[in-house]
């Protein structure tokens, strides 16, 4: 996970938060899902914050099946506070690591990637859904001061264009039988598990919808638009765009995110949801390319392909966060625009996208 880049963001995180940060010193946190691309960020920002910024450390217990991450990183970590356990949320947490009690749960495992989810049609539904049932069963017993849910902007579906920008109030359009249903559907429940336990138990349950997070430590194979794209250039071949390129999205750096979680984690309301993205600009898949020309300074080939058969159908046309709840509610204000971004994620991926060990994307979904 560790590199120059991942490391500039680090610092850059932990200096947005550094007002809260002290809310960590001594705390054990449970982060479910840790060995993937959101989780690799925030160990690393916890670990930074133990050697920089807490009067006493912060204990970080990471738990994964592994179903779609690598533990090679987490394997070899030298961390006296970071433990890593194998364990699919999916089954009931047993074993002495989850009897003492946890200052803060972070529930991030998830399959978030098209296709994935597609791969992993009953995985992606009952890890948000009974693996998130079982954590919150879990703080019943040792009462957290706040437990964080990582639901998504997919369970808004493919919003009414009255309703872009999209708040937390619109109930969304989408389809409990489609092929995307394993993953937006499996997310509706899991926010509806959260409110539950909330009003019925009193938990402090808080819940945050990303909207396309992006950055260093995506690997090439996890299929989604920014890596696919990026992945393409740095070998050469043309970038593939699904349909006419018509379809929007803003783009979220992993910066801005992971300061949004843990702001909400921190300052949220519990028995709310927040969305976390960047409001603007809300680009095509076409400008998307165009911004990635900007960014390596030449052309770059492009082609118009018709959707592939590994592709789960009812793509939202437009997804664009309106950002005001967390702005007024917890001070969230992403900072780093479009272009900085990508070109930020191009210069890791130059290096981490060459290595001989890299595996190769094929054409893959874009969401």
């Amino acid at each position: 996970m560790a590199s120059t880049y991942v490391e500039a963001d680090i610092i850059e995180i932990a200096q947005r938060i550094n007002d809260r940060a002290a809310s960590f010193a001594g705390a054990r946190i449970l982060l479910s899902g840790g060995a993937g691309f959101l989780g690799g960020y925030f160990v690393e920002t916890f670990r930074y914050l133990n050697a920089h910024c807490l009067s006493e450390p912060c204990r970080v217990v990471v738990a994964d099946n592994l179903i779609t991450a690598s533990s090679e990183w987490l394997l070899t970590l030298d961390d006296p506070h970071v433990q890593f356990v194998q364990h699919d949320v999916i089954q009931r947490p047993a074993g002495p690591v989850f009897e003492e009690p946890f200052d803060y749960v972070i529930h991030a495992a998830g399959i978030a990637s098209p296709f994935y989810y597609r791969k992993f049609p009953l995985e992606t539904l009952e890890v948000t859904t009974t693996g998130t049932k079982n954590l919150l069963e879990l703080c019943l017993r040792n009462r957290p001061r706040a437990f964080l849910f990582f639901s998504s902007s997919e369970i808004y579906g493919d919003p009414d264009p009255a309703h872009v920008p999209t708040p937390e109030s619109y109930r969304g359009n989408v389809s409990c039988t489609g092929p995307r249903a394993c993953y937006d559907e499996a997310k509706r429940v899991g926010e509806t598990l959260c409110t539950i336990f909330h009003q019925r138990e009193g938990l402090p349950t808080k819940i945050v919808r990303p909207f396309n997070v992006y950055g260093p430590g995506m690997r090439r194979t996890d299929y989604r638009v920014v890596p696919n794209f990026v992945s393409k250039i740095i070998d050469g071949q043309p970038v593939s765009i699904y349909s006419e390129g018509l379809q929007t999205r803003t783009f979220c750096y992993i910066v801005d995110a992971i300061a949004g979680f843990l702001q909400v984690l921190l300052e949220g309301v519990p028995g709310e949801a927040y969305n976390v993205g960047t409001p603007t600009p809300e680009v095509s898949m076409r400008q998307l390319v165009e911004e990635l020309e900007r960014v390596v300074r030449h052309p770059v080939a492009s082609r118009c392909i018709e959707y592939p058969d590994s592709y789960p159908g009812d793509e939202p046309q437009r997804r664009c966060p309106d950002i005001s709840k967390a702005t007024v509610q917890v001070g969230y204000h992403p900072k780093i625009s479009l272009h900085e971004g990508l070109s930020r994620f191009m210069r890791w991926a130059e290096v981490a996208y060459a290595a001989p060990d890299a595996p190769k994307a094929h054409e893959v979904p874009v969401r």
